[in-house]
């Protein structure tokens, strides 16, 4: 199995990037935080021989153009390995902190993907840019705009989705599905990939052309604080019930909300109990944290995202890889 792992900030990217890959991960990505999403990415490619990925980009504040440009120019730094990972985020962020529109949010990133494709196309063809959509209308490429062909070809376009009608639309027009990290074996197998298989079918598309990366959150050792907080910050948000749903957990969704809004921030954590932390999270030993993503994982994807509260230990990481390669 080829393990991915995270890089946080641009200023580190080389020298942590360097160390993963001698710990064996296959890859890094990046998320939306206190730094941009692209600038570890930009770093880490000078290293050479790992995947690079977005997850994910949030797509409703940036443009098709803009984000077709960055894409390309990465997808040539790291010679052929990055993907475009591309997220809605909520409405709440995207309207709020973004100051960006939310409005069908499902429609406006298939949307989105078309006219990405539009824009590669045009830059490898040649042929006329025209895409008329409801939401993004891209007419114009000059050849001072245009890079032309990439040598390693336009980068794959996978979505982050939780919610089924996401979920379905990105297997329909998208190359690979992202897995939100707020998840769990039951979700996995008996939400998430029925609403793959659907949306699938619907395209007349098949599993064999279509990737599924699973995200799982990874806390090593015996103390996993972080991992509660992670668990209880993720929980308050409504669009992540049914996760919780899914465990007979949803009534503790709003009174994380309620107490998220109140600043209990550290008194959260405390309503994450061991059954949920151990469900949601792979915890423990890199024995432990591999044998729980075997089995979550199995039968899904070859590929596995691990998400970290705070950094793991190169050894450790080393271990994690070792133990699901074996």
């Amino acid at each position: 199995m080829k393990v991915m792992t995270a890089l946080f900030g641009p200023t580190d990217a080389a020298e942590r990037a360097q160390q993963l890959r001698e710990a064996g991960a296959a890859g890094v990505f990046t998320f939306e935080g206190p730094h941009d999403v692209f600038a570890p990415l930009t770093v880490a490619a000078t290293v050479g021989g790992l995947d690079l990925l977005t997850n994910v980009a949030i797509a409703f504040p940036r443009n098709p153009v803009q984000l077709a440009h960055q894409a390309y120019d990465h997808q040539l730094l790291a010679r052929g390995r990055f993907t475009l990972g591309l997220g809605t985020q909520v409405r709440a962020q995207v309207e709020k902190r973004y100051g960006a529109a939310f409005d069908r949010p499902v429609e406006r990133m298939k949307e989105m993907v078309g006219a990405l494709r539009a824009v590669f196309t045009t830059w490898e063809t040649g042929e006329r840019l025209d895409f008329r959509g409801e939401y993004y209308r891209h007419t114009l490429m000059t050849p001072t705009f245009n890079p032309g062909p990439n040598p390693y070809g336009p980068p794959p376009i996978y979505l982050g989705a939780l919610g089924p009608r996401l979920t379905r639309a990105t297997a329909e027009v998208a190359d690979g599905l992202l897995v939100m990290p707020f998840g769990s074996k039951r979700f996995l197998h008996e939400v998430t990939m029925p609403a793959v298989r659907d949306g699938l079918a619907g395209a007349g598309r098949s599993l064999d052309d279509f990737a599924v990366v699973p995200e799982v959150i990874v806390s090593v050792g015996s103390d996993h604080t972080a991992a509660r907080r992670l668990l209880a910050f993720y929980g308050s948000t409504p669009a992540y019930r049914p996760v919780l749903d899914a465990h007979g957990w949803g009534e503790l969704q709003p009174e994380l909300n309620a107490m998220s809004k109140q600043g209990r921030w550290q008194e959260m954590a405390t309503l994450v109990d061991d059954e949920m932390l151990h469900t949601i999270a792979a915890c423990g030993s890199p024995a432990q944290i591999a044998a729980h993503i075997r089995d979550r994982v199995g039968g899904v994807s070859d590929r596995v995202c691990l998400y970290q509260p705070g950094p793991i230990a190169i050894s450790a990481l080393t271990e994690i890889v070792d133990a699901l390669a074996a």
